[in-house]
């Protein structure tokens, strides 16, 4: 079987590859291992940019239906001292530039705008050969396999399709995320949610980066945390995560001394504490032009969490398909320009995200507000 552009991956990056190709008339088929749309939780909320994601969203032709899913209020920021108190509260006030939306309800808009079958569900990658001449063969562990002549990693961290182009891989940044969700927060969990406020909430020590707090105001009553410890990741392995009674306290224990209302975010999680370990790709990664085979999003610039990753692995995904969609016969000077403009912008985002993630708590004032 033959496709002309094969994407490995239904991510966001991955679809809006598809999305625009699919506007300029460019048929392409994404497989993806996971057995359908809504085989997990897709993640919590996430704040599209005017400079990257929503032109993306743009040249997709779906930002009526962006639009649409914007979760009102959310751009709202409130920063908390570990005491409780207020630092900055910033309201919602309608014309921030990062509305807000469920990561699951965009991915949703991008899913419905492909034509049917577009996307090949249960579809995990074993392995990919290239064959020569730009071609490749991607494996399935059903035993099937594809050939294409344009093979796209959109395929994340730990991409499948990236050895092709680079031995580079993802290598942990030092500090590790714990997931905690309290639901229907307002009648059940009071105190969190005024702490919270209508939107985002950050606590930070001040002068250090070891351990902070964010939280998100999600539809339908939901406060998503994320409990952020600096450390090794031995440190983590001793803590076991099939016990959530024991785990919560542990990482609770962490955070003693700080306001009630705000280590309710880990001690009244609704669910089960998640241990997300942070890793990063190397600053500045690219790779040699391989023919027939290129990479968008965390596949080809991992880097810590900034808010920029979705944003910017859709970005990759349009400019991508407008690349293919301006030299349709000449895929190689395709990815050629694709690059040549993905290599510094990519570098550049992750030298600002590490900066970010090492500048945040040391005046958490300041980092928010530089006017105060």
């Amino acid at each position: 079987m033959t496709t002309h552009v094969t994407i490995i991956g239904a991510g966001l990056g991955g679809l809006t590859l598809a999305r625009v190709l699919h506007v300029h008339g460019i048929p392409a088929t994404v497989y993806e291992a996971e057995a359908s749309p809504g085989a997990r939780l897709q993640g919590g909320m996430l704040d599209i940019h005017d400079y990257n994601g929503q032109l993306a969203l743009e040249e997709a032709g779906l930002l009526d239906e962006f639009r649409a899913i914007v979760l009102p209020g959310r751009q709202a920021t409130r920063v908390l001292a570990p005491d409780g108190t207020v630092l900055l509260d910033e309201p919602d006030d309608g014309t921030g530039s990062r509305p807000e939306v469920q990561r699951g309800e965009l991915r949703q808009i991008l899913l419905d705008s492909l034509p049917a079958g577009t996307v090949r569900w249960g579809h995990k990658v074993t392995g990919v050969r290239g064959l020569g001449e730009g071609r490749h063969e991607v494996a399935f562990a059903d035993g099937g396999t594809v050939t294409t002549g344009l093979l796209v990693g959109a395929d994340g961290a730990w991409s499948r399709v990236r050895p092709l182009l680079s031995d580079a891989t993802p290598e942990y940044f030092g500090r590790t995320f714990v997931e905690t969700y309290l639901y229907d927060a307002e009648t059940r969990h009071p105190a969190a949610a005024k702490a919270v406020g209508g939107g985002s909430l950050f606590v930070f020590d001040k002068g250090t980066n070891e351990r902070w707090i964010a939280a998100h105001r999600e539809s339908g009553g939901t406060l998503h945390a994320y409990v952020t410890l600096a450390g090794p990741l031995e440190w983590f392995d001793g803590i076991d995560f099939t016990d959530a009674v024991a785990a919560t306290a542990r990482i609770a224990a962490e955070f003693e001394g700080w306001a009630p209302e705000i280590t309710a975010l880990i001690t009244d999680s609704d669910t089960a504490p998640v241990l997300r370990p942070l890793n990063s790709l190397p600053i500045g990664h690219r790779w040699e032009r391989v023919p027939g085979v290129t990479l968008v999003g965390d596949a080809a610039h991992l880097a810590p969490p900034d808010g920029e990753g979705a944003n910017l692995a859709m970005q990759d995904g349009a400019e991508l398909a407008l690349a293919v969609a301006a030299y349709p016969d000449d895929i190689e000077r395709a990815l050629t320009s694709y690059e040549e403009a993905l290599f510094p912008r990519s570098a550049t985002a992750a030298v600002e995200a590490v900066a970010t993630n090492e500048a945040i708590g040391q005046d958490p004032l300041a980092f928010f507000d530089p006017g105060a």
